[in-house]
């Protein structure tokens, strides 16, 4: 059949549409990653947030808009009107993303009925997550290639599509930055999703309305892309996606060493999305710009990803030798410190980001041919780049970085993009045949350009080979970094897991465990006291514990003390990280009696609130090992829902405890996680970690599954006890001699402390106010002047005094 060659005869859009056409597109990038934080917010809730569930999400999420970019030109007639495609489109998320706010409290309970561990458990997250992420996804990626049949595959027309592509990244920044610092930190999910199905509303109803007055002609005898692309696009294609690759393995990596740098904050992770986003949107501006304007786009495309190489090493190297050693206030208020971490991720992502976004553009003025059908060439561009992204994504955050850790991965990353550079250039280097002709190299670069690429390899190969490790006092201590922090502490181990890096360090005579640069856990009196505490107070108090959930492994300290406890038989520790159990086994043996090689215990490694939802055992205690409630994810394990949870995976005459800082938190954030926790169990009590100095940083809240009194004879005698000796000399040990010196330690109760309490945000999975509340100041050191305020409340019940 022939095939004709004339250019396509179409009315073109009139260039006055385009500009609104253009803020449409920014309006539908902010509602699309307004979407994305809350359904991944949502769906994390159901299926966990360990790396093997975060990674079926973001595969899910992005596989949606890959199978979007392709199905458009195959489903949806050319003949449509692009703009009331759009239109039908964005009222389309709009409706699901209602849908999906309503319908997710019924997909948990689905969800949580069949759930289990292994493969199949992989399997059925995948399904939940592809049921919910899907049809808004596919639509989300139909978008572009729809509004891309109504422009012809001209140089001007491929740029506006790159023009239109950048402003749906800058909606993008504007949806992070809304989402992260506004509607989610003010208001709740409910809200933001809202907020979303508005723009997505008002773009329809504006797209809509620009059809009515923008006529829109088929092409006719345009030339079709064939299912099988010529061997110059499969180039492009092929170099389009490895570049997505490194885009997205790259945000693994750079996410996880900047959080290390500024902290693991909620406000962190929308910084670092904002400046990746701003980079992409910059670059395909300029991209779209210069596709216009070049002859070979191709060798331009190959240009930037060569360049990329470099961009990666600049990145390496500010993380290595620049940004640990950036002096910070702890004392400078929320805003400007968010603005100074804003400058330090815009030092290290913008460089590489620019570049990427400018690849896309480029991508598609390399691949077009004239009479093309434009949908269906932007769809295989934008699935090409979006498939590689998927597979970078998962790659590094669950395979590579595991494996070969950061410094190797970025190592990884420039070595990939000099072999996309090559890919995209070879063709005008005399390496390769196109259509069975072959190019001269003169044509393209001629002898001094072939030199010039020679030299930039060689380069880029003395660069990769000295790339340097970020400080593994970074690992450590983080932003509190200090300069006399490495030369007088001494690494005994080091890793870089799936879902966090951790390090052992000793200083002195003293053992410290850190986790995704802060200390966890020691073997300092203090933290010791502590987490003997969160286990032998529960221990105690009920009458004959038998099973034990520990909700974290920490230094392994907290589920140590259970190993004394004569009566328990099963000690079970959710870990999310991997790395974490062997380590402390290895290294604080004698400090947690040994409890990872005890017979009793059983090590689940999973995201402890998903193994509570999913698990069909109950437990006469459930306690947590330390975690630090500003880190992003962490508000889930103090959200009311999570208590009731918890209260409901407790045996009768259960009880829970939950480690509450005073250090490092605003006292609006400790209400908010008592009045959450005493909403819960309202006969709870309050026990502090008070040292002999009177100062206190930390408190222990217990909550009863059911009501409980306290028995202060009937406490002294179990301790008195032959069969309680190594309970009492544990407890010696962290400075408490008796019964009264333990119960000393009562702070209140929460009934005593609702007038404290009385206006305090209840978090609730819906807003996760916590992590909002306690990542604004974690640098914060107001906990005397919270401590005292809490001893106003302390009224010491009848049972705990000297009989008469």
């Amino acid at each position: 059949m022939a095939v004709n060659p004339k250019p396509a005869v179409s009315l073109r859009p009139s260039s006055r549409f385009l500009p609104v056409l253009w803020f449409l597109f920014v309006v539908s990038g902010c509602s699309a990653l307004i979407y994305e934080i809350v359904w991944l917010q949502l769906l994390q809730l159901v299926v966990g947030s360990s790396s093997v569930s975060l990674g079926v999400l973001l595969a899910t999420f992005m596989g949606g808009m890959c199978l979007g970019a392709l199905a458009v030109a195959r489903l949806v007639s050319p003949r449509l009107h692009p703009l009331r495609v759009f239109g039908a489109i964005e009222l389309g998320i709009g409706i699901l993303g209602i849908a999906i706010l309503f319908g997710m409290p019924y997909v948990g309970r689905l969800y949580a009925t069949s759930a289990g561990h292994g493969l199949a458990a992989i399997l059925w997250r995948a399904a939940i997550s592809a049921s919910v992420l899907l049809p808004p996804t596919v639509l989300m990626g139909a978008s572009l290639p729809a509004v891309a049949r109504w422009l012809d595959l001209t140089p001007a027309g491929v740029s506006w599509l790159g023009f239109l592509y950048a402003g749906n990244i800058a909606g993008a920044v504007a949806g992070s930055l809304l989402a992260g610092f506004y509607l989610l930190r003010v208001h709740d999910m409910a809200i933001a999703t809202f907020a979303a199905a508005a723009m997505n509303g008002a773009a329809g109803g504006v797209a809509f309305g620009l059809a009515s007055r923008a006529l829109h002609r088929p092409a006719a005898g345009s030339l079709p892309l064939p299912d099988k692309a010529p061997l110059g696009s499969r180039v492009v294609y092929l170099a389009i996606a490895i570049s997505g690759l490194c885009a997205l393995g790259a945000e693994v990596v750079w996410t996880r060493l900047l959080s290390l740098l500024i902290g693991g904050t909620v406000y962190t992770f929308s910084i670092i999305m904002a400046v990746l986003l701003l980079g992409l949107g910059a670059g395909s501006g300029a991209g779209s710009y210069l596709s216009r304007r070049l002859g070979r786009p191709q060798i331009a495309l190959g240009c930037c990803q060569m360049l990329l190489a470099g961009a990666i090493c600049f990145a390496a190297y500010m993380l290595a030798g620049s940004l640990p050693y950036w002096r910070v206030d702890p004392d400078l208020q929320p805003w400007p410190r968010f603005w100074l971490d804003f400058a330090r991720c815009f030092s290290v992502i913008l460089p590489a980001a620019c570049l990427w976004g400018a690849s896309f553009p480029l991508a598609l003025a390399a691949a077009a041919l004239p009479g093309q059908e434009a949908g269906r060439l932007t769809g295989r561009v934008y699935a090409a780049n979006t498939t590689g992204a998927i597979v970078g994504a998962i790659g590094f955050s669950i395979f590579l970085i595991p494996r070969i850790g950061t410094q190797d991965s970025q190592r990884l990353l420039m070595g990939l993009s000099l072999i996309a550079g090559l890919i995209a250039l070879a063709p005008f280097l005399d390496v390769a045949r196109i259509g069975g002709l072959r190019r001269r190299t003169g044509m393209a670069f001629g002898i001094p350009g072939l030199v010039s690429v020679l030299v930039a390899l060689g380069v880029a190969v003395l660069l990769l080979a000295s790339l340097p490790a970020v400080p593994w006092g970074v690992v450590a201590w983080g932003r509190h970094l200090l300069p006399t922090d490495m030369p007088s502490t001494r690494l005994l181990y080091l890793g870089e897991g799936m879902n966090a890096s951790i390090a052992i360090t000793q200083r002195d005579q003293s053992r410290s465990f850190h986790i995704n640069g802060k200390v966890e856990a020691s073997a300092e009196p203090q933290d010791m006291r502590l987490q003997r505490m969160l286990g032998h107070i529960p221990a105690l108090l009920h009458p004959n514990p038998r099973s034990v959930l520990i909700v974290g492994c920490g230094a392994g300290v907290t589920a140590g003390t259970f190993v004394v406890h004569p009566s328990v038989e099963k000690i079970v520790i959710c870990e999310l990280e991997p790395l974490v159990p062997p380590a402390v086994a290895q290294y604080f043996r004698k400090e947690n009696y040994d409890v990872l090689r005890d017979p009793r215990t059983h090590i689940v490694y999973d995201d402890a609130r998903h193994f509570i939802l999913t698990t069909a055992d109950k437990f006469d205690i459930i306690t947590s090992d330390p975690v630090h409630p500003w880190v992003k994810g962490s508000a889930t394990l103090y959200t009311r829902e999570y208590f009731e949870l918890c209260r409901r995976h407790l045996n009768p005459g259960g009880l829970i405890t939950q480690w509450v800082p005073l250090y490092q938190s605003t006292a609006e954030t400790v209400k908010s996680e008592m009045a959450t926790f005493f909403d819960v169990f309202p006969q709870g009590t309050l026990w502090s970690n008070e040292t002999t100095m009177g100062q206190d940083e930390d408190v222990v809240m217990l909550g009863y599954a059911a009501a409980g009194r306290i028995d202060r004879q009937r406490l002294q005698q179990r301790l008195d006890r032959p069969d309680h000796s190594r309970v009492a000399a544990s407890l010696r040990e962290v400075g408490f001699f008796s019964a009264a010196s333990l119960l000393a330690s009562y702070t209140g109760s929460g009934r005593d402390l609702q007038p404290w309490l009385l206006g305090a945000e209840i978090n609730r999975d819906r807003n996760l106010r916590l992590q909002y509340l306690a990542g604004m100041q974690p640098d914060l050191q107001d906990a005397q002047m919270i401590y005292q305020q809490l001893l106003r409340y302390r009224r010491f019940p009848e049972e705990f005094r000297e009989p008469r």
